[in-house]
C-alpha cells in the first residue's frame, strides 16, 4: 500500500518548509504521495487550520502540527 502524506500550510511559512525538508527527506527513503495544500487560497482552510501550522495528515489521519518528527513519521509508514 502507498500512504498519502498531506501537508496543509502556506508560502512565506518557516515552520512549512522545515516540515516539507523532513518529508521529502524521508519520502527519498520511504516512497509516499505527497500533497502540499496551500491553505491561504481556501477560506474555510484558513478558519480550520489559521495559525496552527503546519499540519500534516497520514492517510487522512491527523499525525503532526507545526513540526514533523522523522523517526514517527517513519514508524507512521512503516506500521502494517
Amino acid at each position: 500500500m502507498r500512504h498519502k502524506v498531506t501537508i496543509y500550510g502556506k508560502k512565506e511559512c518557516c515552520l512549512c518548509d522545515e516540515a516539507m525538508e523532513v518529508l521529502q527527506k524521508v519520502q527519498a527513503t520511504l516512497p509516499f504521495e505527497l500533497e502540499k495544500t496551500d491553505i491561504s487560497t481556501d477560506p474555510a482552510l484558513m478558519v480550520e487550520f489559521g495559525l496552527k501550522i503546519p499540519v500534516v495528515f497520514v492517510d487522512g489521519v491527523f499525525a503532526f502540527k507545526y513540526r514533523v518528527n522523522e523517526n514517527r513519521l517513519k514508524a507512521l509508514l512503516t506500521a502494517s
